[in-house]
């Protein structure tokens, strides 16, 4: 899956980011989507996956390493500040907030759903 990366417009964007990332859409038409310029909420996060036509795990796992991965996935991360969404897939991190990264940011601990792409995007 080719990703562009896209770094979050202001620091409480991360989850439109990381949607917008894996839809190939922009973070602006994601907040059209959830009437939401501020931090999302699960829901939300589920709501618009399924909307770009992504089916997303019921259930949260926790993670240590980068090999535990699936490869598309929307991560759940406590860095030192936050609560922050990120985005990886196929090897790569697409981080809203710290960019295009080999390996997690820090974080204490870290959680993913599993994407899978189920047809073409919706407009």
């Amino acid at each position: 899956m080719k990703i562009e990366y896209i770094h979050e417009p202001t620091d409480l964007q991360c989850g439109q980011a990381a949607i917008a990332m894996a839809a190939g859409v922009t973070v602006d038409e994601v907040i059209g989507l959830l009437g939401n310029e501020r931090e999302t909420t699960l829901k939300e996060m589920r709501f618009a996956f399924s909307h770009y036509g992504f089916e997303m795990s019921a259930a949260r796992v926790q993670v240590q390493k980068k090999e535990q991965l699936p490869p598309l996935c929307l991560l759940s991360l406590e860095t030192p500040r936050c609560w922050h969404w990120s985005l990886y897939a196929d090897g790569t991190f697409y981080d809203p907030e710290h960019g295009v990264m080999e390996d997690f940011p820090e974080t204490r601990r870290k959680y993913y759903w599993e994407l899978k792409p189920q047809r073409a995007a919706e407009s």
